[in-house]
């Protein structure tokens, strides 16, 4: 699957992860220690919602457009006393919905963050961010976007490479977030095999991995390689719009959360059916774990 993310920028995908990236990291915020967050494909930062590729998939319509209207919903609904479930989570998204909006304070639609944007918008002073980006123009995006950002550093450098070689950072907390872009299908087996080399240096860091979902095979096998490497704390959460599609498009995004916050599972219990349904009247979620402490 090449996932060239300017196309993609702000769909349904881009919600669920950074909606519970912004978790993780509010979550992170609780305590007063620094933290790192370690973006192994950072991307190019910011995109244009109506710049020539995102206007072409138009996929921002179906995913932060149709949230950000359930959200103004949810908003009038609240005023006049609603059923509750008919609203957003309006509390638990307010930190990822504040983001998008800092980037647009007209109102208008049109610039979505990427993950360190993400990042960055949730840091405190003391915290740090690694941003990891081997593709020119998006590394030249990217670092246009950070500068003069003393919490931040920019590395041109592959993000498999950089994943083993910036663990265990030197706060001892942080996050590692992993999303290739599946250019190569080599990426299903190589991202199990980062985790293993990664949690091996720091066994307390979080980690976060997105996968994209076209058909279960690709999915399925991977969750089968995470279970048996012997990590004690592997949540998994999926959003679907369908069954898989002749043309063999996306139609599910998932993540796995290495060493997930405390509480965190409880969070997305209340999040995902209400992401699901701003997304599409058909979609779909699926929580639980691979892998739990007992």
């Amino acid at each position: 699957m090449n996932y060239q993310h300017t196309f993609h920028a702000g769909n349904f995908a881009d919600v669920h992860k950074h909606v519970v990236l912004t978790r993780i990291l509010e979550h992170l915020r609780l305590k007063p220690a620094a933290f790192r967050v370690i973006d192994s494909h950072a991307g190019a930062g910011r995109y244009d919602l109506l710049g020539a590729e995102a206007a072409r998939s138009g996929e921002w319509h179906a995913g932060i457009e149709r949230v950000l209207a359930a959200a103004r919903q949810a908003t009038l609904a609240g005023a006049a006393h609603s059923e509750a479930r008919q609203e957003l989570p309006l509390k638990l998204l307010a930190p990822y919905l504040g983001i998008i909006t800092a980037l647009n304070p007209d109102g208008t639609l049109r610039l979505y963050p990427g993950s360190p944007l993400v990042a960055k918008a949730r840091m405190r002073p003391q915290d740090r961010l690694i941003a990891c980006e081997l593709e020119p123009r998006a590394a030249s995006s990217l670092k246009a976007v950070l500068r003069g950002e003393a919490r931040a550093k920019v590395l041109t450098i592959d993000g498999w490479m950089a994943l083993n070689a910036n663990v265990p950072p030197t706060e001892r907390r942080g996050v590692v977030l992993i999303d290739p872009p599946y250019e190569d299908a080599d990426d299903f087996m190589r991202l199990s095999a980062a985790v293993s080399e990664a949690h091996r240096k720091w066994p307390t860091g979080i980690y976060l991995l997105w996968y994209p979902i076209k058909r279960r095979d690709a999915a399925d096998a991977l969750a089968l390689r995470l279970r048996r490497l012997g990590v004690p704390k592997i949540l998994y959460c999926e959003v679907t719009l369908g069954p898989p599609r002749a043309d063999a498009g996306l139609v599910g995004s998932g993540l796995i959360v290495v060493n997930p916050p405390y509480r965190l599972d409880g969070e997305l219990r209340i999040l995902l059916p209400a992401l699901a349904r701003a997304f599409a009247p058909d979609a779909g979620f699926t929580l639980g774990w691979l892998a739990r402490e007992r």
